[in-house]
């Protein structure tokens, strides 16, 4: 037994001799060859994909049922549906690579003084392999995506989604390292709990396309297991930090939360200008002053339970509202 391991709450791996606690992450850990997604076939994506089905749900864009929308084409929706699915793949990989896989990486590395073991790091190199499978999953989705519908719609013209913007600007404003390490591990801890509210939108979706339907799926399968790690590693977290750490802790948790949820209207802007979409600039400008549209998922279930856990409702101000889809 290490017996730095003894002394840090809240994480079960932790006690190796207690065969209970040693069970939740051990089992995590233990079971990956059988859960994980990047252990299972593909399925092939082309011959998945109907071309008649739209790309990405119509009911998630913000402005679905402004008039200046519902008049365009079907050929025009179609497109900007393509890319919106090529968007959300896009800023899905971004989480991943720049939020993700850092945080579990300074985990290993020894960031966060009592906080490790060989259970966690394993468990945690395991969702790392996840995590870029997952990149490699969307990728791929977005490819098809371009080859059936005979459209470049490249990357390279979206801009970076509003988490990875509003978490690089935390990190540039952050004077010291500990800042910087703690925003990028609130952000991964919300990331990791909160993406299920928007994968089953997809996932449960029956009008889209099969094939990301069938992506989101595979992801989200991971994810929820991802949610167990990063559950755990916020309490542990929390329990070690000093009082002024917590309160900047607390404070990037709702900071990731809120930039999560948040509609990304700057990457609709974007694509309906390359589009040349008319009345693009009104109809954007008019759904942004509607604030019942300012969040996409309203399920904030996931780190509302994590807080009460760690009993610091009362110390943050966020509006949990009712979990419901923003529609």
């Amino acid at each position: 037994m290490e017996e730095n391991l003894l002394h840090i709450p809240g994480l079960p791996s932790f006690d190796p001799e207690n065969n209970v606690e040693s069970a939740v992450i051990g089992r995590l850990a233990g079971n990956w060859r059988r859960r994980a997604t990047v252990k299972r076939d593909e399925p092939d994506l082309d011959d998945l994909f109907d071309v008649g089905r739209p790309d990405y749900p119509e009911h998630l864009v913000p402005f679905h049922d402004h008039p200046t929308w519902l008049g365009l084409p079907d050929h025009v929706r179609s497109r900007l549906l393509s890319w919106a699915w090529i968007a959300y793949n896009r800023h899905t990989v971004l989480a991943e690579q720049r939020v993700a896989n850092p945080a579990f990486a300074l985990v290993m590395e020894g960031e966060f003084p009592g906080l490790g073991g060989p259970t966690m790091e394993i468990a945690l190199a395991q969702a790392m392999v996840d995590e870029q499978y997952h990149t490699l999953m969307h990728i791929g989705a977005s490819a098809v995506t371009r080859r059936k519908r005979q459209a470049a719609l490249p990357d390279a013209w979206l801009p970076d989604s509003h988490t990875a913007v509003v978490h690089q600007a935390l990190r540039d404003r952050a004077e010291e390292r500990w800042q910087r390490s703690l925003t990028t591990l609130a952000f991964a801890t919300v990331s990791e709990i909160s993406i299920n509210a928007y994968l089953d939108l997809l996932a449960a979706d029956p009008d889209i396309q099969v094939v990301n339907s069938t992506t989101a799926t595979l992801h989200n399968r991971d994810e929820y297991c991802h949610a167990s790690i990063s559950d755990e590693l916020g309490k542990v977290i929390y329990e070690v930090l000093d009082p002024d750490r917590k309160r900047f802790f607390l404070d990037m948790l709702v900071a990731g939360l809120e930039a999560f949820v948040a509609t990304d209207y700057s990457t609709w802007e974007r694509i309906l200008e390359i589009e040349q979409v008319p009345g693009r600039q009104r109809m954007i400008a008019e759904t942004r002053a509607d604030t019942s549209r300012a969040r996409l998922v309203r399920d904030y279930t996931g780190l509302h339970s994590l807080m009460s856990e760690m009993d610091v409702l009362g110390q943050v101000d966020f509006d949990w509202g009712k979990a419901e889809v923003n529609k």
